[in-house]
């Protein structure tokens, strides 16, 4: 099944472009999760970057072709969820770091072991804890199931800012979020 003409081109496009243009679409991974409102961009020239030191084991499916999860543990804790951006090869991807819940919200509060939706989904563990998502899911295609995507239909407002978490160029203003939302995971300065 090859990819719909419009994901194919938003996932082949650099990632800073593909984290904006993913603020507003709704991801589901099993019929659970809600509109993203948080990304962030990595690119293989990125020191940022998993990518950034080259192929490795974990970080292969960043390599692979667009549109698809790379998913990976952080701190050796929490996964991560990623899409992959660009041509097969360049190493660039664009990690969702936060939904406002709107599908699966009681099996969410089961998972994660709380009430407030606002804190279901708001960072990148949170999110994957949320959604089930874990390393079973890395290199898997993003319009075959579990996952849906379904890309906005209309442009939101988006603010952009510096990443959160890294110690690598720290100031690149490549995060970027919902104006106003507050399912986001930290506040944008």
């Amino acid at each position: 099944m090859s990819l719909a003409p419009r994901l194919h081109d938003v996932f082949s496009a650099p990632s800073p472009a593909v984290a904006r243009a993913l603020i507003g679409a709704t991801l589901l991974v099993d019929g659970i999760g809600g509109r993203i409102v948080e990304t962030e961009a990595y690119d293989g020239e990125d020191p940022a970057s998993h990518t950034f030191g080259g192929r490795t084991e974990r970080n292969a499916s960043m390599f692979g072709p667009p549109a698809h999860a790379y998913v990976y543990r952080s701190y050796g804790i929490h996964w991560c969820l990623n899409f992959v951006c660009r041509e097969a090869g360049h190493g660039a991807g664009v990690l969702i770091r936060a939904l406002e819940p709107t599908a699966g919200l009681d099996l969410m509060r089961r998972r994660r072991g709380l009430e407030d939706a606002r804190l279901l989904c708001a960072g990148p563990g949170r999110l994957c804890q949320a959604l089930g998502v874990s390393r079973a899911l890395d290199g898997r295609s993003l319009e075959m199931p579990p996952f849906s995507l379904v890309l906005p239909t209309e442009t939101l407002p988006v603010v952009a800012g510096p990443r959160i978490g890294i110690s690598k160029a720290v100031d690149v203003p490549w995060r970027f979020g919902a104006a106003g939302s507050r399912f986001l995971s930290r506040p944008f300065r």
